[in-house]
């Protein structure tokens, strides 16, 4: 396995919100590329960065703060957070995103997320699942979907995404631990478990929240 520690961005710093309220920020580094620079020297060789602005507004917003971990960094960077267009993908791969996220496109436009496998590769792509209740939220954690998590993970497997994000909307930010159900729920429909941890027993928990790939 390897773990991923995460980047929140907002505002140009790199942030913690609480049950994913932009209203409650907590502030952990004035510099995101420093925040990265810290996870290299910690031994991290991945991090997974949301840009929390381009998740609100639908358009990246701090693509410049991701392609400068992406060149003054050795970490391997999978970004996401206003991916909504092709061109959007397009854009963050050339920068040299190892991976993109894609979220709310995977509820309002089914037919993007299959182009984006036909266009990187699914190994190129993250299903972002944020859910609530287990309902898929959207723009940013503002809105409901009406959509069943487990069965958007199921969906997107067989789309041939090869990676996935759940995050646990309700939890998140708040330190106390994870919906493990939710999780052996995913992994049994979608068929590749992977999942944000808040904390894991025996391992030194990092700044921020891990994402466990096996």
């Amino acid at each position: 396995m390897y773990l991923l520690p995460a980047i929140d961005i907002l505002g140009g710093k790199a942030v913690r919100l609480q049950k994913g309220d932009y209203a409650k920020v907590t502030v952990y580094n004035d510099d995101p590329v420093a925040q990265a620079r810290a996870f290299v020297d910690a031994g991290a060789e991945w991090v997974h960065v949301v840009d929390l602005d381009g998740a609100r507004s639908g358009t990246p917003e701090n693509a410049a703060i991701v392609e400068r971990i992406v060149r003054e960094t050795p970490l391997k960077v999978e970004v996401g957070g206003g991916i909504r267009t092709l061109e959007t993908l397009e854009r963050l791969a050339d920068i040299g995103a190892a991976r993109m996220v894609l979220g709310t496109a995977l509820v309002n436009d089914p037919a993007l997320a299959r182009a984006a496998v036909e266009l990187v590769g699914g190994d190129r792509l993250t299903a972002g699942i944020d859910a609530k209740n287990g309902e898929v939220a959207v723009s940013g954690w503002i809105e409901g979907s009406g959509v069943d998590a487990a069965e958007l993970a199921r969906a997107m497997a067989q789309a041939g995404f090869v990676h996935l994000v759940y995050t646990d909307i309700a939890r998140d930010g708040m330190r106390t631990g994870i919906d493990a159900e939710a999780y052996r729920l995913g992994a049994r429909i979608a068929g590749f478990p992977c999942c944000w941890i808040a904390m894991l027993l025996s391992i030194t928990v990092w700044t921020g929240p891990f994402l466990f790939l096996p």
